[in-house]
């Protein structure tokens, strides 16, 4: 079949199975073209709580589907490629952090979204790379213990030096790969291109960088510039997607190292074969009652003091 062929049967089946499939930023162009919504992990959550399907396939990473199941407990959550898993998100566990909190027991515990339900049932308040500065200056108690990522902690604690910020060894291995020297071979490749780059990423290259953003901020800067050229340091699905909306711009990844392996486990196959069999296809995310009540606790304040 052809990939067209694909697609309109994927279309076709969701509109007859009233599904609402869900895409995150750095799938492939081909699924976000079939997608109801393509956004960040907390983007995507809220609009799967909005949209009326009761059934929502996710093309994402397993800690993206936990959450909209989190913040809609009342409808099937699916993954389409059970496989897709998140290092970030996995390296730590509720045993690990539990520990450190009775060491730090005066610190709020603030949780970045990528981590895993079971993670943010006891942590304080949840954040996502675009609200993390406002969030925790609005945070009452001026000891913070952020985790997992310590590149984006670096990030924040350096907007609020008047927060005394805890970090933790973890983050995204693909953002952090990249490195000073990455840069410098791409501006000199592309000497006119603005560089945007990912909180992610180590601080020698968030320094460098023109602009820093989550992904939506970086596509959103990217799209309203005046500017012809960029270098992406993020996922590299982002620079082709960007290229494909912005055709009258050029878009370069900031280094082949920006590629996640996870996000690229899921196809467009996965997806028909989540439309055409809801309990055959994918993984269906599933949480005790427990776990989804604890853990939206921290995702509520997320949303009380980011509002």
């Amino acid at each position: 079949m052809k990939i067209s062929e694909v697609q309109t049967k994927i279309l076709q089946l969701k509109r007859e199975k009233d599904i609402c499939i869900l895409a995150h930023s750095y799938q492939a162009r081909e699924i976000i073209e079939i997608s109801d919504f393509t956004g960040d992990s907390y983007q995507l959550s809220v609009a799967a709580g909005k949209a009326p399907h009761k059934t929502v396939v996710m093309c994402g990473v397993r800690f993206m589907a936990e959450t909209v199941k989190i913040l809609s407990p009342h409808k099937k959550v699916i993954l389409a490629n059970g496989g897709a898993g998140c290092p970030m998100a996995e390296q730590m566990d509720k045993e690990l952090i539990g520990a450190v909190k009775k060491q730090f027991p005066d610190y709020t515990v603030v949780a970045y979204i990528n981590t895993t339900a079971a993670l943010k049932t006891i942590c304080d308040v949840c954040v996502t790379s675009s609200s993390a500065v406002t969030i925790i200056d609005r945070i009452p108690n001026d000891n913070i213990l952020f985790l997992p990522d310590c590149n984006l902690g670096a990030y924040v604690a350096a907007q609020l030096p008047h927060k005394n910020v805890k970090l933790l060894q973890g983050g995204c291995p693909i953002h952090a790969a990249v490195t000073r020297g990455d840069v410098e071979k791409a501006k000199s490749a592309h000497p006119n291109a603005v560089l945007l780059v990912h909180p992610e990423c180590v601080p020698e290259v968030v320094r460098l960088a023109d602009f820093t953003g989550s992904t939506s901020a970086i596509m959103d800067y990217a799209i309203k510039s005046d500017e012809r050229e960029f270098l992406i340091g993020t996922e590299m699905s982002i620079a082709e997607n960007l290229q494909y909306l912005c055709p009258d711009k050029r878009f370069y990844c900031l280094s082949q190292k920006l590629l996640c392996s996870n996000m690229k486990l899921t196809t467009l196959i996965d997806v028909l074969n989540c439309v055409e069999s809801t309990s055959g296809g994918g993984e269906e995310i599933v949480l005790d009652n427990e776990t989804i009540a604890s853990a939206k606790i921290c995702i509520d304040k997320m949303i009380e003091l980011g509002g």
